[in-house]
């Protein structure tokens, strides 16, 4: 990590990965970039986490990782899957969005789905204006994610505050919507992701 200023959605992107002993080792690194973040709301989120996260063991850090975001489907990091779940039509959601990061000039390998929460702050850090419309876009999915940490108290929900913070607040029909998936959960339909699209479109795009 250099000495410049580093965006606070790209800090929000590096926090909410899998802490890898890359991460593990660049924890001071991140809080001493947290420090240097202009005062306010989002700042404060993230200077909170990064001093908690840099205090804890790292095996039990990667531990609570794991259970916060890998084993519950109310806080998956993959945000179509708060509204398709693994229908169909999250398959064409996902093949939108690998477009729209081509088309902004954003390198997307097949390593990570495009809907990954974090890469998502990634892109926005690099391309603000249509990375933040992008996240507008799955404002319900951020918003749900956002509720579930906060029902489970974890102390990643300081996170997800910052990560809403710079996004419109919700509509009254995406409020009815976030009530009604947080009742139902994610569809359960299971039909798989791949092709992301009909099969003339995947070739005219190269895949997925």
């Amino acid at each position: 990590m250099s000495g410049e200023a580093v965006h606070p959605l790209k800090l929000l992107s590096l926090l909410l990965q899998y802490p890898s002993g890359e991460l593990l080792a660049a924890r001071a690194e991140l809080c001493a970039a947290a420090a240097e973040l202009e005062d306010g709301p989002q700042a404060n989120a993230i200077r909170a986490f990064a001093a908690w996260q840099r205090d804890l063991d790292g095996d039990e850090l990667q531990a609570r990782y794991v259970d916060t975001f890998d084993f519950s489907r109310r806080t998956s990091l993959y945000l179509t899957y708060h509204v398709f779940g693994d229908r169909r039509q999250r398959g064409m959601a996902l093949l939108t969005l690998k477009q729209r990061y081509r088309a902004a000039g954003f390198d997307v390998d097949d390593a990570e789905l495009p809907d990954y929460l974090p890469l998502m702050l990634e892109f926005a850090a690099l391309a603000p204006e249509p990375g933040l419309e992008i996240l507008h876009r799955h404002r319900e999915s951020i918003e749900l994610l956002r509720s579930g940490l906060h029902a489970a108290d974890s102390p990643w929900r300081g996170l997800l505050d910052a990560v809403a913070a710079p996004l419109p607040g919700l509509t009254r029909a995406q409020a009815a919507k976030v009530r009604r998936l947080a009742a139902e959960g994610p569809p359960d339909e299971e039909v798989g992701l791949e092709p992301f699209g009909p099969p003339e479109l995947m070739a005219a795009t190269g895949g997925a």
